[in-house]
């Protein structure tokens, strides 16, 4: 057969199986039609055609039972309930998943047992897997190392619950499995993004010595404070959706501030970027949208917000407009699953050099008498522990066509984020942190050197040199 000919059929076929998911908008299935895309990929492979791109999203509720703990008290009621929301992008190779979860932070083994669960359901590996929160605080932490230290003290279910943990472990691998079984063909990627307006601002706020003189914490009744500058922050959300033509099939968005309207509630909430999320999801008729929170541990809306529960939606708000401005401005782009790389880079971050493992077993073998202090300590412990052991925490980037996708661990200043934009100017960058929530803050040298609550023992695990190992990880990942 003649190369023209080749080319002719490749198409035809191409033609087919896309007609196929237009007009059902679900995966192939049926023997028949099962057949004639196994067929069809093959010829299409053998002649250098391209392998479709595949997406499916899940979206699950995580929301806490009543009477368990949230990241600071107990749940009495639910104000509205927090979601876990993934990705999976699959064709040549094994599967990737992107997951974002509205809870406070996941940690050590929970993260670990977070990755395993969603590698076994879409069958890919743990490394493979990102799973991210967004940090609220009226919402649940997951530490199950931390908890381990607290049962052996007869101190359990102090941290988390257990059992709602493995059981929305269950739940959460369950949806990844049959979303997988229901992937769509994804033809055309979007790329946009938009400045969000009076949303975000720095927590840290210098003195003339160059030192942290105040923090502007995302709820803040000083007015002298919020009439401070704006300081330094991304202003963009960066946006991603996948098409199927004109089918818009799910949207993924990254944005950079601590998540607090107002919190210590009791009542179990995702706050204003999970009610940005809905309003979108609402505009768009469903169209599911995955949140990721950027590298913002050193921003906050406080410049904008007082703490008044009216201020809550007015943030949804301007976030949603945000995230509506830059799917309008989205370039679209062909896209198969060939223009996909996913890298991994395992990295030891450096341990604060305040952490010391015999000091804090005997903090915990004499617990204070308030739970947050003695939570504190366990999670120090288990970090602590997890780096003298040797153990490493695993950065990611995905790139798609001309997208870079950064997947960091910790509260990551957004100087990080900034960072990576630099490195590589001519690439749309965008950067999820909030990954493995055990480092807690990740501050830049000079912020160690500066003070303040972020770079503080008390928030941060690990030390001043990490800036060094982060930027010199990001850089491999970006130029790979």
């Amino acid at each position: 057969m003649m190369p023209h000919l080749l080319e002719s059929c490749a198409a035809r076929i191409l033609a087919i199986l896309r007609s196929f998911s237009e007009r059902l908008l679900t995966p192939w299935v049926g023997v028949s039609c099962l057949k004639v895309w196994v067929l069809g990929m093959g010829f299409l492979s053998l002649h250098g055609q391209e392998t479709p791109l595949q997406v499916a999203s899940f979206h699950v509720d995580v929301t806490p039972p009543i009477g368990s703990p949230l990241a600071y008290n107990r749940c009495d009621g639910v104000g509205m309930p927090l979601s876990a929301r993934g990705v999976v992008l699959s064709g040549r190779g094994k599967p990737i998943l992107l997951c974002a979860v509205d809870w406070i932070g996941i940690s050590n083994e929970g993260h670990r047992r977070w990755k395993e669960t969603l590698a076994s359901a879409v069958g890919t590996s743990p490394d493979q897997v990102s799973v991210h929160t967004l940090h609220q605080h009226d919402a649940p932490r997951c530490d199950l190392s931390a908890e381990r230290l607290l049962e052996e003290r007869g101190l359990g279910g102090m941290l988390l619950d257990a059992d709602f943990v493995e059981q929305t472990l269950k739940r959460v691998g369950t949806a990844a499995r049959q979303a997988l079984q229901s992937s769509v063909v994804a033809t055309h990627m979007g790329l946009g993004e938009a400045d969000v307006h009076q949303v975000a601002s720095s927590r840290r706020i210098l003195g003339p010595d160059g030192k942290v003189r105040a923090t502007r914490y995302t709820a803040c009744r000083d007015p002298l404070l919020r009439a401070e500058p704006e300081g330094l922050i991304d202003p963009k959300v960066k946006s991603i959706s996948f098409w199927n033509q004109d089918a818009l099939l799910v949207v993924l968005t990254w944005y950079a501030t601590h998540p607090q309207s107002y919190y210590l509630t009791g009542r179990a909430h995702p706050d204003f970027p999970g009610m940005a999320r809905s309003l979108r999801e609402a505009t768009l008729n469903g169209v599911p949208h995955i949140h990721f929170n950027g590298a913002g541990g050193d921003v906050g809306a406080g410049k904008y917000n007082d703490g008044s529960p009216e201020n809550r939606q007015q943030l949804a708000v301007r976030l949603a407009d945000g995230m509506s401005r830059a799917l309008v401005a989205s370039q679209r782009l062909p896209i198969a699953s060939d223009a996909l790389r996913w890298e991994t880079l395992p990295v030891q971050l450096p341990l604060a050099p305040h952490l010391k493992v015999a000091s804090l077993q005997a903090q915990l073998e004499n617990p204070s008498g308030d739970p947050k202090i003695t939570i504190g300590v366990a999670e120090d412990l288990a970090w602590t522990e997890r780096c003298e052991q040797g153990g490493s925490i695993a950065l990611h980037c995905l790139q798609l066509g001309k997208a870079r996708l950064l997947f960091l661990p910790g509260e990551c200043s957004v100087a990080y984020q900034l960072a990576a934009q630099r490195m590589v100017p001519d690439q749309f960058v965008a950067m999820a942190a909030y990954g493995d929530y055990a480092p807690g803050y990740i501050c830049t040298e000079a912020q160690y050197a500066e003070g303040g609550y972020e770079a503080s023992p008390r928030a941060s695990r690990v030390s001043p040199q990490v800036e060094g190992v982060l930027l010199k990880a990001m850089r491999q990942l970006l130029s790979r």
